[in-house]
């Protein structure tokens, strides 16, 4: 396999991981067996969970700046610029219809305001001004929006920011920059001359970096913050690359996670209907008071169901984005 091959494969694949680990920690928000570290803390605190919605964040990064450039090559600034334009709008529009029909049916576990489709989609917009500067000025531009967000968020916005999910409107900032800084490390990694061997030693930097600044600026999903953004981004990008050491060595392909990767945003939208089947019902025992032997086969029942629909879309060849 050609070593573009190996790059598009690694990074479908760690998207199908990113998308299969939220729609089931979606599921797993709500049951009282959980355990709380298969849950997002309240605010303060960091969970695994917590870097789940950062992997697919940088899974966009990975891609983002070399689908750019290539649509600017074929079709021209004005048109790439409206195609990323409509596309992060349409992710903003999805994310809101989604976090309505949730609130209105009771799928959502708790009451919404705005949801991971949003964050996206804002995020997504943010980066839109910033991909065509070098990467080693959107690496800059990163921590300085970080740096003013957590500004923000310290003296302005924390109490509309804990009112809401994924960090609302405002949050959308921190995520952006989260954006920015992985299309820096996306065109690190599609060097294979001279960038890519940077790549983990990069990584494990904004791991380190997030470690440190979590003495002084609190690990919190809920908040967005600073700390929290560059030490999930470091996190997964690290969990990206070992997704690429894995995909060198021959016969290593995981099918089921490509075909998740390959229809992420068909399935996540899925993934939120089948939970509905779970949440809808309050019937007493069936979802919130659950036992753990049902929880283990509900959970199952939806993996299984997306990952069947992943397979069968991919058998054919329909692969769904925007």
């Amino acid at each position: 396999m050609s070593d573009a091959a190996q790059r598009l494969e690694s990074i479908d694949e760690f998207r199908g991981f990113s998308i299969l680990l939220m729609a089931l920690a979606d599921y797993l928000a709500g049951p009282a067996v959980v355990p709380a570290w298969l849950k997002h803390p309240s605010d303060i605190g960091f969970t695994v969970i917590d870097v789940i919605a950062p992997m697919f964040i940088t899974a966009i990064g990975l891609t983002f700046s070399i689908s750019f450039r290539r649509r600017l090559a074929r079709d021209g600034r004005r048109k790439t610029i409206e195609h990323f334009l409509a596309r992060n709008l349409a992710l903003i529009g999805l994310g809101a219809l989604l976090t309505v029909l949730g609130n209105i049916s009771g799928a959502e576990v708790d009451y919404s305001n705005w949801g991971l489709l949003q964050a996206i989609g804002v995020a997504g917009l943010i980066a839109l001004v910033f991909i065509g500067v070098p990467a080693r000025l959107r690496w800059l531009v990163g921590f300085l929006l970080l740096a003013i967000y957590q500004f923000l968020l310290n003296n302005f916005w924390l109490s509309s920011v804990l009112s809401s999910t994924h960090g609302g409107l405002e949050g959308a900032l921190s995520w952006g920059a989260m954006l920015v800084m992985a299309t820096a490390l996306g065109d690190l990694f599609h060097d294979v001359s001279e960038g890519r061997r940077w790549f983990p030693e990069v990584s494990i930097g904004i791991l380190i970096l997030g470690l440190l600044l979590a003495f002084v600026v609190p690990l919190s999903k809920h908040r967005v913050s600073a700390s929290y953004a560059l030490l999930s981004l470091g996190i997964s990008a690290l969990v990206f690359w070992c997704f690429h050491l894995v995909k060198k060595r021959p016969g290593s392909s995981i099918p089921i996670l490509r075909q998740w990767g390959r229809n992420s945003l068909l399935l996540y939208l899925l993934h939120g209907a089948l939970l509905g089947v779970f949440v809808m019902p309050r019937a007493s025992g069936w979802y919130e008071l659950a036992p753990a032997w049902l929880v283990v086969l509900q959970a199952l029942f939806m993996v299984g169901t997306l990952s069947w629909v992943g397979w069968v879309l991919d058998r054919r060849h329909f692969h769904f984005a925007l």
